[in-house]
């Protein structure tokens, strides 16, 4: 419920992102929000990256923190946060699957991957296959959410595909476990982005929101 004394807003926003995303990009947006609009209620839920754009669909968040999927679904509008780098991280402690990746041309198709179990990540290390004409990869695992996949290669578990900034924020003894192998080239920009349903953005709170991004149109 909303009511509209004037020009304040209250009532509640329900958010929906990765808990790497309440980390790196939603606090300043949200700092913005509520100095406009300090009688909002936000209620933020945290979850695998992937999800997002779904909770958005079915209505369980009225926004979310998502990466751009390659075909986006027609009733989402989508507003761009970022370009995201990716990058293929290794254990960095001594273990087999580093010693697998730290000669000169790794013979990729014996080297285990950790990969997300779906969206645009999911996509991303498919790609990378192709690429690497790998066709049939060994998965040691298909993990939901992108934190899981850091840990995993933390241990020595395997190799990951995944955003710079899901590294960049993981806790310190995580990342020290961790190197960067490579790079993904800029022709594929991973964008990360804000989205909600087109039919919702008239909505007072759902406007407000949208209206303080920093490419909304």
């Amino acid at each position: 419920t909303i009511d509209q004394q004037g020009p304040s807003l209250s009532g509640e926003l329900h958010i929906f992102c990765s808990v790497t995303a309440a980390y790196s990009h939603l606090p300043p947006i949200l700092d913005r929000f509520r100095a406009e609009h300090p009688s909002v209620e936000i209620k933020l839920t945290t979850g695998d990256a992937a999800d997002a754009m779904e909770k958005v669909v079915t209505g369980e968040a009225d926004l979310a923190i998502a990466g751009k999927p390659e075909t986006l679904p027609g009733a989402v509008a989508f507003s761009m946060l970022e370009n995201l780098a990716v990058v293929l991280i290794a254990p960095a402690l001594p273990c087999p699957v580093r010693n697998q990746v730290s000669v000169e041309k790794p013979d990729w198709s014996t080297v285990p991957f950790i990969m997300a179990d779906q969206g645009p990540v999911r996509r991303r290390i498919e790609l990378w296959f192709r690429r690497n004409k790998i066709s049939n990869p060994m998965i040691y695992a298909t993990v939901g959410g992108h934190e899981a996949m850091v840990s995993m290669v933390a241990l020595g578990c395997g190799v990951a595909l995944l955003p710079e900034v899901v590294l960049e924020n993981s806790p310190e003894p995580v990342r020290n476990r961790v190197m960067i192998l490579e790079r993904s080239d800029e022709k594929t920009p991973f964008e990360l982005g804000v989205c909600a349903q087109k039919k919702r953005l008239h909505e007072p709170l759902i406007e407000a929101f949208w209206k303080i991004l920093p490419n909304h149109k």
